[in-house]
């Protein structure tokens, strides 16, 4: 099952903000069982988060966004998803009760945050005003996620469950190798992706230390059903690295 992410905002754009939503929303799908394939992040412009779920409704089956649920006028990724698919927005009494929990008064505002497209779910979010919206459209699913980091860990932990694909499991595993260069051990990691790669992924990550001396984190990470099995690989794919840099001055 492949997975798309949206991010929604300005700021992202212009680096004021780093995207940590994605790396977060990223590693909960991939341990729910999904291949993550594209991460898309686009301006606060209707037309453009409208683009952005269409592309990633025409590659994925699990789409999640985040951002552009609150109550000021360049939150509109509700608005972009509806015209993406031809959608009518229509205030939801469920929306408008979990608003209502949270807030003193109803502004037109905070009213706006029970506008959503029809046929869609809300989800309670517990660390904020904004709920997230669930809906599925044509065997696909969309999870539309407010951007405060907190609220969007919030809400998956309540879906999750329910996204969770059953019986897969994920194991990744990693080892620091120091004084090893990147491109002396990269035909070592070539040799084992092309004998395991069907059943293991291999990344290397260069490092630098204090003193300038060059090291190499080495991740092993596979996917399937049985997870000792899964466990004992990967296990076994870093013992042949750490075996072979033993032997070998890859520095």
């Amino acid at each position: 099952m492949k997975a798309a992410i949206i991010t929604v905002g300005n700021e992202i754009l212009s680096g004021r903000t780093v995207n940590t939503n994605f790396s977060d929303i990223g590693k909960i799908l991939t341990y729910s069982g999904y291949e993550v394939i594209r991460g898309i992040v686009v301006p606060d412009r209707l037309e453009d988060i409208a683009g952005a779920f269409k592309e990633a409704f025409s590659i994925a089956d699990l789409i999640v966004s985040s951002g552009g649920l609150g109550p000021t006028y360049d939150d509109m990724t509700l608005e972009g998803f509806s015209m993406a698919f031809n959608l009518k927005m229509v205030e939801n009494n469920e929306a408008l009760d979990m608003i209502v929990k949270k807030v003193h008064e109803l502004t037109p505002e905070r009213e706006k945050m029970a506008l959503i497209p029809e046929n869609s779910i809300p989800l309670e979010n517990s660390a904020g005003t904004a709920p997230g919206i669930y809906i599925e459209m044509s065997g696909k699913v969309f999870i539309i996620l407010p951007g405060v980091p907190r609220e969007v860990e919030a809400i998956l932990k309540e879906v999750r469950d329910k996204i969770r694909i059953k019986g897969f499991h994920y194991v990744d595993k990693s080892m620091n190798l120091y004084n090893v260069k990147e491109s002396l051990i990269a035909p070592l990691i070539r040799k084992l992706m092309k004998e395991y790669g069907n059943k293991v992924y291999i990344k290397t990550h260069p490092k630098i230390d204090e003193n300038g001396k060059p090291w190499v984190e080495i991740e092993v990470s596979a996917s399937g059903t049985d997870t000792d099995e899964l466990e004992s690989f990967v296990s076994h794919i870093l013992e042949i690295i750490k075996t072979d840099v033993e032997k070998h001055n890859y520095a």
